[in-house]
């Protein structure tokens, strides 16, 4: 199975981190976001991936060029302005198997592939989505009267789900949904998919996490340093 990893946003919202280089390259534990992807992935059966590069694209692909794994990469310039629907249009002819993966460069977990690779198959809709808990960022209140009668400091919202960004697609998603459009995937696609009752989703509830901040990235950096880093399945 082929594995598509959209890698060509700025990450704007890193700040100084990705001036020079992008998103996909911030080092966690000492080494780019991306290889800790590329690991976690080719450790659960990958080993075809394509990369739709962007923003300084040349800094992943002169990267990946000196990688010495058994790993068949194929980084492909989709634009800078490109957005993620289009990204994905534009390696369709690239992808060789009737279904495949498509990730984000900049989110880690210790997913089991081969579990959701069995939901999309027995479920038999287009695209299944990795669901997820959101991350707590802030402690909860429960008031009454103006007095606070409970806080909880940052607890799981295990309810309202949130897209964690693995996904098994079916080839034929091309012509379903027209995604030459340049739209984002997480919105007018998946609403499509929705509203045709062709997608189906995923529980993750073990370990994940993404990187969108300097402050995510510093936690990583943190758990980097654990004796058992928690998205490691290699």
């Amino acid at each position: 199975m082929f594995a598509v990893i959209l890698a060509g946003g700025k990450g704007s919202r890193l700040g100084s981190l990705t001036k020079s280089i992008p998103k996909p390259m911030v080092k966690i534990g000492g080494k780019p976001i991306i290889w800790h992807l590329l690991k976690i992935l080719n450790s659960n059966g990958i080993n075809d991936f394509i990369i739709c590069l962007g923003y300084k694209g040349n800094v992943i692909k002169n990267y990946l060029k000196k990688q010495k794994y058994n790993w068949n990469i194929q980084c492909l310039d989709t634009g800078q302005d490109t957005l993620t629907a289009k990204r994905i249009f534009l390696v369709k002819d690239y992808i060789k198997s009737d279904k495949f993966l498509m990730t984000y460069g900049d989110g880690l977990a210790n997913i089991d592939l081969k579990k959701l690779y069995n939901l999309h198959c027995k479920k038999k809709k287009i695209a299944t989505v990795t669901a997820v808990s959101p991350i707590p960022r802030f402690g909860s209140l429960q008031i009454k009267k103006n007095n606070v009668t409970k806080f909880n400091e940052k607890i799981k919202d295990n309810k309202n789900l949130i897209n964690g960004g693995f996904f098994i697609l079916d080839k034929k998603i091309f012509n379903v949904i027209n995604l030459n459009k340049n739209v984002m995937w997480e919105q007018e696609p998946m609403k499509i998919l929705t509203k045709k009752k062709q997608l189906t989703a995923y529980f993750h509830k073990s370990f994940w996490h993404p990187m969108d901040t300097e402050r995510d990235q510093k936690y990583l950096n943190e758990l980097s340093m654990k004796k058992k880093v928690p998205w490691k399945v290699w």
